[in-house]
């Protein structure tokens, strides 16, 4: 199956507001990855068999917000990958300290591994009744 991108330039661009960065395809797939990894495979929702996208227009919406919302998020930290946390023990500019255990090496709790928080708005918009989606509802 092929991978689930479930937003697009165009609505990234109505999301913000704003024009999306030259590279909004890629981010696009990787947030739609990291979503699918870290939340979405623990929902509930129905899915068309094909594709395995979701089947419903509000699930679909809020899957589009929340990876819009991620994407963003990554702008708005500067650090997609997590990469900005892994490395340095304490750095000094001028009166600035900043100091960062030299242990991290993966970057897992970095900004840019985070969940943004719109994520969760739109994963618990009351239009997404339990008929619908269920957060954190694994079945089989």
């Amino acid at each position: 199956m092929a991978a689930r991108i479930y937003a697009t330039s165009a609505q990234y661009a109505t999301y913000t507001g704003a024009p999306p960065p030259a590279d909004i395809d890629a981010r696009l797939a990787k947030a739609s990855k990291f979503l699918d990894s870290k939340v979405l495979r623990l929902c509930w929702y129905e899915v068309v068999e094909a594709t395995g996208l979701p089947s419903n227009a509000l699930v679909i919406e809020a899957f589009r917000d929340a990876v819009c919302a991620q994407v963003k998020w990554g702008v708005d930290v500067g650090d997609t990958s997590g990469a900005a946390a892994v490395g340095w023990g304490t750095v000094e500019i001028g009166s600035v300290k900043l100091s960062r255990s030299v242990t991290a090496v993966s970057g897992d709790d970095a900004p840019g591994r985070q969940i943004a928080p719109e994520v969760w708005d739109a994963l618990q918009s009351p239009d997404l009744t339990a008929d619908l989606f269920q957060l954190g509802a694994v079945c089989t």
